[in-house]
């Protein structure tokens, strides 16, 4: 069973993620999974982030600038049990003892302030509040509207298409549920099913209910409790006409190119 990494931060998070990742380089015989929050500015955001760090157990690396949004994680992080690690903070606080001179406390300054910036912000902050659909008025603005069953890697994948300046909305497919009906008014061409196998399907839960401390065999990974809502999902995908992308054998990157192709985004790296 991996070991969850969430590496937050109010700039890109590259600093934090090479720490974490160094210091995990140092158990060669444990899984690390690392997800990576960058642009993190408002503390709705970031209470989004954290909420999902507890829910999945995650370790938390930090960069904050900001010193409010830090000393906001680490209370919420302290109230939650989760573990915090707030790299910057320390550094900052030895150069300032050293120069005598206040830090900036501008987040990116390494980094230019194009408008693509913080349209990433805004996506990020979007993908936070239309998450599993949440509100169903989400996804009559959204760039993109993702569907699929529980645990196809629709809000890591929101997440990562969000830090390429797209608004992602995104949906989970329960055949006791009802569908919004948002869903039917988007452009189809915006809509995506998320699939995978019936077999990878019941791995990924099995692990999920360990890691919660549950019994695995449950209707949450039977096998054909899996097939009738895979076959529940696809029936709903046939009906709006919308691409379908297996995700099995893929990664995050691999899904979110296929999406980006379809639409023909031009989201370059700045």
């Amino acid at each position: 069973m991996s070991t969850k990494i969430f590496v937050i931060s109010d700039s890109v998070g590259e600093t934090a993620e090479s720490v974490a990742k160094a210091a995990s380089a140092q158990f060669p015989s444990e899984d690390f999974e690392f997800d990576r929050y960058p642009f993190t500015q408002t503390e709705s955001l970031l209470d989004g982030i954290l909420k999902r760090a507890k829910r999945q157990g995650a370790i938390v690396f930090s960069t904050f600038v900001n010193p409010a949004l830090n000393q906001f994680a680490k209370s919420k992080c302290e109230q939650a049990k989760i573990y915090y690690y707030d790299v910057l903070t320390p550094a900052i606080s030895l150069f300032k003892q050293q120069t005598g001179v206040e830090a900036a406390n501008e987040p990116g300054t390494v980094h230019n302030l194009t408008e693509g910036y913080f349209d990433k912000i805004a996506a990020m902050e979007f993908a936070v509040t239309y998450d599993d659909g949440k509100d169903p008025t989400g996804f009559l603005k959204a760039d993109i509207v993702l569907l699929g069953v529980s645990r196809t890697s629709k809000t890591p994948l929101s997440l990562y298409l969000a830090n390429k300046g797209l608004k992602v909305a995104n949906l989970p497919l329960v055949p006791q549920a009802s569908i919004p009906d948002e869903i039917w008014k988007v452009d189809p061409k915006k809509v995506f099913g998320l699939t995978t196998t019936a077999d990878v399907l019941n791995d990924i839960r099995r692990q999920r209910m360990i890691s919660y401390g549950l019994n695995p065999e449950s209707s949450y990974s039977n096998t054909e409790g899996i097939k009738r809502e895979l076959g529940y999902a696809d029936d709903v995908f046939k009906k709006i006409g919308c691409l379908v992308i297996n995700t099995a054998n893929k990664s995050i990157e691999e899904t979110a190119t296929l999406i980006m192709e379809s639409l023909e985004v031009d989201v370059s790296d700045e």
